[in-house]
């Protein structure tokens, strides 16, 4: 991402950053990055949509998955449809409610791993019980590959900075700041809901809310969380 960075502040382009590609190493090669990454982000809305048709399903079990995620889509086409302004508003809103929500997890979960909301399940105050009680890697070292997969896959999406260099007003002043702040979101919103899930649930309970797991902490205080 910093070496990204650096090209988007000398070359800022505006469209995909294969442009790099094409220039430094040849236009075949930036053609296959090109269509690779169009492949990605076409592979991981499908998921995405498969994924918010499967947690609104949670909440309204009597529709179907596949309704969910065609709305979905359909709500996606239309604010990519009208005008970048559309786009650019309904991006801002909906990754401000999703900071909001993770935010407040983290705050609940922390509350509840330190005893402060109660927990069904634990008699006492869970703390970072579940982080040693059976151990490091119960079940072998096998099993940090196989997440890694999930983790590589979650991670994408940092390098649309690149991909927006063409579209700032001060690229040299705004690609800096946009990859210093990415770093300490990335540590505080992703490892920080980690580390709660993983402080609060049993690893050989963990599988049973993979679903579900964002949407109950399983707080008895909290009669949303279900």
């Amino acid at each position: 991402m910093l070496c990204l960075g650096e090209l988007s502040v000398a070359m800022p382009y505006k469209g995909a950053f294969h442009v790099y590609v094409k220039k430094y190493i040849g236009p075949s090669t930036g053609f296959v990055v090109a269509i690779l990454y169009w492949l990605t982000w076409t592979i991981a809305l499908g998921s995405q949509f498969t994924a918010a048709g499967l947690i609104m399903q949670k909440w309204f079990p009597q529709v179907s998955v596949w309704i969910w995620s065609l709305t979905c889509m359909i709500l996606i086409f239309l604010s990519n449809f009208f005008s970048v302004k559309a786009f650019a508003e309904s991006e801002f809103w909906f990754a401000a409610i999703k900071v909001f929500a993770i935010v407040a997890f983290i705050v609940l979960g922390g509350l509840a791993i330190a005893g402060f909301l109660p927990v069904k399940g634990y008699h006492a105050a869970p703390g970072l019980a579940n982080f040693y009680r059976n151990g490091w890697f119960p079940n072998g070292f096998s099993g940090v590959f196989t997440t890694m997969l999930t983790v590589n896959f979650a991670f994408s999406g940092t390098e649309l900075i690149g991909v927006t260099a063409g579209e700032a007003e001060n690229p040299q002043k705004a690609i800096p700041s946009a990859i210093k702040t990415t770093l300490w979101r990335l540590l505080i919103f992703f490892i920080g809901s980690i580390a709660v899930m993983s402080a609060l649930i049993p690893y050989k309970v963990a599988g049973r809310y993979a679903k579900s797991i964002c949407l109950r902490l399983r707080f008895n205080s909290c009669a949303f969380c279900g």
